[in-house]
């Protein structure tokens, strides 16, 4: 699946959070009927990947057990592939709920622990062959915002990022389904994710095809005080997926579907335009 989406742009992959306690949409769509009709909606703006999620994974946020994680997800993952049949990530650090979902039909693992969180996440992600989106993340949800500190935030994420995939290639997965994601808010400060954003492509030259997730995310406040309620921070959310997607991230994950691929579309015209203009 490590390809763009139509007409060489990043593919979109759509948030459909089954939580209560989400950062952006908690409690909206925690039921299986309504988060199937979001997913589905999602894919009518033109989501090219749905991901699920039955963990917030916000700062502060407390965890949740395993089986209480499947019975959210597992309904909607099987809900959603009775009628659709597009690629399907499950977002979770726990390899039971990975089999479980993937065994309803989910296609991707997106685990913000990047395949960390347990003893044996390695080997499930090995044995289920899917597409696996390992993510940095400094501490752990409850704690990750207290204190983030680098000294070149850019070289050790990404640094880690590699170590953390050659150790899952040497584990079994296959190198070809492993993508990357810098975590943008997981433990870092607002000029850290700036800072990744800027140099993204020092994680994409690194051969691995990069995830890139900022929809809604608190840095956009920090450039826009105003923007204090996530669902005011379209433009924001707008402004760091193009130029992520300009730096060759080839997912980008987003809430705000439509306008995303809106906005990618025109980025790619404007860019083939100026490709096919000759100088007079």
């Amino acid at each position: 699946m490590n390809t763009p989406g139509s007409a060489g742009r990043p593919r979109v992959m759509g948030i459909v959070n089954v939580t209560p306690d989400s950062f952006s949409d908690g409690g909206r769509h925690a039921g299986v009927a309504a988060a199937v009709a979001h997913g589905l909606w999602l894919v009518e703006q033109g989501a090219d990947i749905l991901d699920i999620g039955g963990e917030s994974t916000r700062p502060g946020a407390e965890p949740v057990d395993a089986d209480a994680e499947i019975a959210r997800v597992v309904p909607v993952i099987e809900g959603l592939r009775a009628v659709w049949d597009g690629p399907i990530s499950i977002d979770t650090m726990k390899p039971a709920v990975a089999r479980a979902a993937v065994a309803a039909g989910a296609t991707m693992w997106n685990d913000v622990a990047a395949l960390g969180f347990a003893p044996d996440s390695l080997t499930t992600a090995t044995e289920l062959g899917c597409d696996v989106v390992l993510m940095h993340m400094q501490g752990e949800p409850r704690t990750m915002q207290a204190d983030p500190h680098y000294e070149d935030v850019v070289a050790e994420v990404t640094g880690w990022l590699v170590a953390r995939a050659e150790a899952a290639v040497a584990a079994g997965v296959n190198r070809e389904r492993i993508w990357l994601d810098p975590g943008l808010g997981f433990g870092k400060t607002a000029a850290h994710n700036l800072a990744l954003t800027a140099h993204l492509d020092r994680l994409v030259v690194t051969g691995f095809p990069v995830l890139y997730g900022a929809s809604r995310k608190r840095t956009i406040q920090s450039v826009d005080p105003t923007a204090t309620d996530p669902l005011d921070r379209l433009g924001g959310s707008l402004a760091l997926g193009l130029e992520a997607a300009r730096r060759g991230a080839a997912i980008i994950r987003v809430h705000d579907v439509r306008e995303t691929v809106q906005a990618l579309k025109l980025q790619a015209a404007v860019t083939g335009a100026g490709l096919s203009v000759r100088p007079v």
